[in-house]
């Protein structure tokens, strides 16, 4: 498959991914400059940073890593530089008491100027390391978080409507997707209703069939309720909601089963009769994937425009600057993304 590219001068180069530099009192510039040290052994595409290059050069003389921090003013000369040098794309500058609040700003730059590269084609696909809710706070959201402030901005850079995205979490163990997932567990039976649950499922089915080349994805969805509601006696949110929107997902011709019990849908054998598992809500699908992929599980954001991959960790605040955290997540996050952005760079040239 052909790698997108620009032209440099008289240089070609492949396009960049753009990966945000998260919370920077986190965990995300020390597996940001561990996955660049690891390009080689790991054969990772190359990608630009968006954040900091102060915090970026600050940080790798805390590690101890030999990692040359090189500003750039754009992506064109990106994928040169990062053989031999970590680039880093500057959304704001810095003054030298900074201030929570120009933090706050900081992570939010970053993450519209990245989206911005991904959604316009000069970046194969956006990668954003972990951050705070807290960093969003400025910004209004139904529900804040990274995913739903991507939606926002995957609207505002393509003129459309607000898109819905969904959450899937994949390991090459497991892909599980939450129909709800940051709300209190008691609002999930009134938040989770039959057009949520086909909405993300067909997009999970087009997300499958697209981005990872599974045709006719095979999809088992969990119940709410312990046994799946045992036929009414532990819960009605089966029969009520479940089942009719599994039954309208197969007379469109997905090949959809459930509600299963969820205790019994994660084991190797049961594993092995889907695609991809639907869960309720966010431990039920959470659980299982971090038990079994702990390390290399990604976070991936179907229903945008664009590519969007992350770690599946959180900005683990205790480990800053120790050296010990694992970049493992992050560089499957690079790989899964570089993947699925090339899958569809080659579909749009096929169709021209």
């Amino acid at each position: 498959m052909p790698v997108p590219a620009r032209k440099v001068g008289s240089l070609v180069g492949p396009l960049p991914i753009a990966l945000t530099m998260g919370d920077p009192a986190g965990i995300g510039p020390d597996i940001a400059l561990a996955s660049w040290c690891s390009r080689e052994t790991q054969s990772l595409h190359p990608f630009v940073l968006y954040g900091s290059p102060e915090i970026m050069a600050d940080r790798a003389r805390r590690l101890g890593l030999n990692v040359p921090v090189v500003p750039i003013a754009s992506l064109d000369a990106a994928a040169s530089i990062f053989v031999d040098a970590l680039p880093v794309k500057a959304v704001r500058a810095l003054a030298p008491s900074t201030s929570a609040d120009d933090i706050d700003q900081l992570v939010i730059a970053a993450i519209k100027e990245a989206t911005e590269a991904a959604a316009s084609g000069e970046a194969l696909a956006l990668v954003t390391n972990p951050i705070a809710k807290k960093s969003l706070r400025s910004i209004p959201l139904a529900y804040p978080g990274h995913t739903a402030f991507l939606g926002q901005l995957a609207a505002r850079f393509s003129g459309g409507p607000v898109p819905q995205p969904v959450m899937m979490l994949a390991s090459d163990r497991l892909k599980v997707v939450p129909v709800t997932v940051h709300i209190p567990l008691v609002k999930v039976p009134e938040v989770l209703t039959r057009q949520l649950l086909v909405d993300a499922i067909r997009t999970t089915a087009g997300a499958l069939e697209r981005d990872f080349g599974i045709g006719r994805p095979r999809i088992a969805v969990a119940g709410l309720n312990p046994h799946a509601g045992e036929s009414g006696l532990i819960g009605t949110e089966e029969a009520m909601t479940i089942r009719p929107a599994i039954e309208e997902l197969a007379r469109e011709g997905h090949t959809v089963t459930g509600p299963h019990s969820a205790d019994t849908m994660f084991h190797d054998d049961a594993r092995s009769a889907y695609d991809v598992a639907i869960a309720m809500y966010h431990d039920q699908a959470l659980i299982p994937l971090k038990t079994l992929s702990f390390d290399s599980g990604v976070n991936v954001t179907l229903g945008l425009p664009f590519v969007r991959t992350s770690p599946d960790h959180g900005t683990a605040y205790a480990l800053a600057g120790t050296g010990n955290a694992r970049p493992d997540s992050l560089i499957a996050a690079l790989k899964l993304a570089t993947r699925i952005g090339l899958r569809r760079a080659g579909s749009r040239s096929h169709a021209t």
